[in-house]
């Protein structure tokens, strides 16, 4: 008996031995396949970059995957407690695996699961998790199991627990987009990981296991059990005292999805812009993976302005040329909500909502108005309505389409029940509670830029009426004739080039024979004014002094300044380019204009002022100035620290305040005179261009330049007399004096060693008396010892040649050379 005991117990000891050797061999092949877990030790995962502006308020997040790195010192013990109990309750004291509770769920848990024809579970630690999210995939097969028990040992022995666990927090998936517990936080909060209750701390514990199964609408009751089931462990594992349980259990989830609505207000064209320079400068993985920290120019409450001031101009513009008809149309016999629901706002148009005609009457139109989106989709129940009352659709009666404009007999031909509209709600002593007015997106756009100009800031960004209406941005994408805005930089180059404000120039009729036909340009109003000072020729814009001027100096000078300013890169040296018939941009003329405001410095337009890596250390800043001595650990007596300003200077500085002189004559006595209300030093200039298509104002005081530009994206003209002075310059002043209402009032510096001297302003020499001017000269200049007129001889030559042309080609008079610029 002995004996066969003795051989059966050999027979499974050789069994035991070769079972163990065949594992052992199995576990040697697969240790071999292991991926290197050192990797984790350079663990760098993809994290959200975030944009904000000048006061620290978000501006904008992008990412692949929603998250922010958050280190395990920063996580609090509250938090790390539901995790820990609703995944690994025994991780700080296992090796990498949790043999109790792997016996429990494959001897008992998963016999049940068996039966019952569930899945069954793997009782896996958070440091296998570990090894299974970052090193393995997620097949369910015995080989990737063993491989992460092999993997989490090894883990084990390499890093910390803290360090595993901060790996875990930061890495794992929580549905809703989001990843790692501080992006979950903010996904589903709106808070710091710190400043988490403990029922939020514990949903969001629940939620790795499957996000989906435990979504906080679709399955509301799930989520509340599960979340409540993990403060239950958090008690049963001494980290809770019962009494805080009972009252976070009694919690709702109170889940607050964060909407893109909470960034910084109407900041989206700015958004956008400094993406695009984001991936040109890093490229598309910093972007979205890098978790850069950006810190960008722009003032939110300026932008606020800024867009209030266009969006009013075009709105007011656009009525009057008539209603274009509904947005769309939806069912009403039933239930107009979900339909209506369907409809997206414009979200940078706060004053506007949409609503659905449910009737019309000769008292007005009864409305239905867009009902809100619930968190978990859908819309709410409520429904209310509204009134636009009769007398609001008058300017709707003149009905416009692609024929032209015709006048609607009857309100039945300007809206119909089921049309969907813009509303937006009246105002003032007058209007009735539940009234709204009748609004429609304009067709006509622009753009509002405002710069500092003493270091290229761009503070706010308007690139159209709507970001959501039209993503094209026509501060930086539109190219667009800036017609007379241009002239300040055609007699700049003349100032810098020995021409004074007080020289003399015909304001005569000109003829430019080119190619066989006669361009023949004319000031706006058709009149000439002979023999007028470059000062007169500023204020009062006239197109034949500006082009006698170019002629008389060079285009080719002038085409040199153009791009040394940054307006063209490459200007043709054609003289109706003086008129401003070449194309650019908002942002380029608001950057040239810049350079005169600053005292001729040159300067690129910025819209970043710092970006810092995911560590927190910073890898570009905007203000390239050095500055001497301010690394000295302690004073000795030495001078104070100096910034030194290396920009290069491209216009001379008593040049800029010439400039800045003659074009404040634009708003005291020129084309811009309605500016003079706003009580301030502000120098500027009006810009149209033919068949006023293109409406331009761009002007600054000593601290802030604005650039404004109006004109329909398919150039179009815009109506006889709509110029930039009447368009554009509104907008200007509305924008300004709400900006500058609490800014102290700056005078324009003179540079030192220019003289004053008093002329007369019609003829440009000095005089006591009569119609006077102070003007600027630089040192060794001053006003003419004897009246000379540029161009005067060339008046009756370049007459009498184009008599002569005229009796070659009888048609010829009538040719203008194509984009001849601007006219005012």
């Amino acid at each position: 008996m002995i004996r066969l005991l003795g051989y059966f117990f050999g027979i499974g000891l050789a069994a035991f031995l070769l079972v163990a050797a065949g594992v052992i061999i199995y576990i040697g092949d697969l240790a071999e396949e292991l991926p290197d877990y050192e990797v984790l030790a350079r663990y760098e995962p993809p994290v959200t970059t975030r944009m904000y502006s000048v006061d620290g308020q978000l501006m904008g997040e992008f990412a692949r995957q929603r998250r922010l790195f958050l280190p395990i010192q920063a996580v609090p013990d509250r938090v790390k407690a539901a995790f820990l109990s609703a995944e690994d309750k025994n991780f700080y004291n296992h090796s990498g695996m949790d043999f109790v509770a792997f016996a429990r769920a494959m001897l008992i848990t998963n016999v049940q699961n068996f039966r019952e024809g569930r899945r069954l579970v793997g009782a896996s630690t958070i440091t296998q998790q570990v090894a299974k999210n970052f090193l393995l995939t997620s097949d369910r097969t015995i080989d990737r199991k063993v491989k992460e028990a092999l993997l989490a040992f090894r883990i084990e022995q390499a890093y910390s627990k803290d360090r595993i666990l901060e790996l875990y927090l930061n890495e794992i998936f929580f549905g809703a987009g989001s990843y790692g517990i501080a992006g979950a936080a903010l996904t589903y909060f709106g808070k710091a990981v710190n400043e988490l209750d403990l029922h939020e701390a514990a949903y969001l514990a629940a939620l790795p296991k499957a996000p989906s199964n435990y979504h906080p609408f679709d399955d509301t009751e799930a989520a509340l059990s599960r979340r409540n089931w993990i403060i239950d462990r958090m008690v049963e594992n001494g980290y809770v005292e019962l009494e805080a349980a009972e009252i976070a259990k009694d919690q709702p989830l109170g889940v607050n999805f964060r909407r893109s609505g909470d960034f910084v207000f109407a900041s989206e064209y700015f958004t956008e812009e400094v993406r695009q320079q984001i991936i040109e400068r890093y490229g598309t993985d910093a972007l979205y993976e890098g978790g850069l920290s950006v810190r960008t120019t722009l003032d939110p409450d300026m932008q606020d302005e800024a867009r209030k001031a266009l969006q009013d101009a075009l709105v007011d513009f656009d009525r009057d040329w008539g209603w274009r008809g509904a947005v769309g149309q939806i069912d009403i016999s039933g239930d107009w909500g979900p339909a209506l629901g369907e409809f997206d706002l414009l979200r940078d148009v706060p004053d506007w909502t949409l609503a659905v005609v449910l009737a019309t009457g000769e008292e007005g139109v009864q409305i239905g108005l867009r009902p809100d989106r619930k968190l978990e989709g859908g819309v709410v129940d409520d429904r209310a309505v509204g009134t636009i009352p009769a007398g609001d659709f008058e300017w709707a009666y003149r009905l416009r389409d692609d024929d032209g404009t015709r006048r609607a007999e009857s309100m039945d031909e300007v809206i119909s029940p089921g049309d969907v509209v813009y509303v937006s709600a009246r105002t003032g002593e007058d209007a009735a509670e539940g009234t709204y007015s009748l609004q429609q997106v304009p067709e006509v756009s622009g753009a509002l830029v405002a710069m500092d100009p003493n270091t290229g800031r761009v503070l706010a960004m308007a690139g159209g009426f709507s970001f959501y209406e039209s993503q094209f941005n026509r501060a930086t994408q539109a190219y667009r004739q800036p017609g007379s805005s241009f002239k300040p930089f055609v007699y700049a180059a003349a100032l810098d080039n020995g021409y004074t404000p007080a020289s003399v120039i015909m304001d005569a009729p000109i003829s430019i024979v080119s190619g066989g036909e006669v361009w023949e340009p004319k000031n706006y109003d058709g009149s000439v004014a002979g023999p007028s000072t470059l000062r007169l020729g500023i204020e009062r814009s006239r197109n034949l002094m500006t082009v006698r001027l170019a002629q008389d100096m060079g285009m080719q000078l002038v085409s040199e300044y153009a791009e040394q300013f940054g307006i063209y890169d490459d200007l043709s040296p054609l003289l109706a380019m003086s008129l401003g018939a070449g194309e650019t941009t908002v942002l380029r003329m608001v950057t040239a204009y810049a350079v005169l405001a600053n005292g001729g410095r040159q300067i690129q337009p910025s819209m970043i002022d710092r970006i810092q890596d995911r560590y927190g250390k910073t890898v570009y800043k905007q203000d390239s100035r050095q500055c001497e001595g301010c690394d000295a650990n302690q004073w000795l007596g030495q001078d104070e620290p100096q910034l030194v300003d290396t920009r290069e200077i491209v216009l001379d500085p008593m040049t800029a305040y010439q400039m800045t002189s003659m074009m404040e004559g634009v708003v005291q006595r020129g084309t811009a005179t309605l500016l003079r209300e706003l009580g301030r030093p502000i120098a500027g200039k009006t810009g149209t261009t033919n068949d006023y298509k293109d409406a331009w104002f761009i002007g600054y005081t000593p601290n802030l330049v604005t650039g404004v530009f109006i004109g329909f994206d398919q150039p179009t003209p815009m109506g006889h007399g709509v110029t930039g002075g009447k368009l554009a310059a509104p907008v200007f002043k509305t924008f300004m004096t709400a900006v500058l209402e609490d800014q102290p009032m700056t005078d324009f510096k003179i540079p030192e060693g220019m003289t004053q001297i008093q002329i007369d302003r019609k003829t440009g020499m000095r005089a006591e008396g009569g119609d006077l001017i102070v003007e600027a000269f630089k040192p060794g200049t001053g006003p003419a010892d004897s009246y000379f007129v540029i161009g005067a001889d060339q008046v009756a030559i370049q007459a009498q040649q184009a008599e002569r042309q005229r009796e070659i080609s009888p048609t010829a008079q009538q040719a203008i050379q194509s984009g001849s610029g601007g006219l005012f």
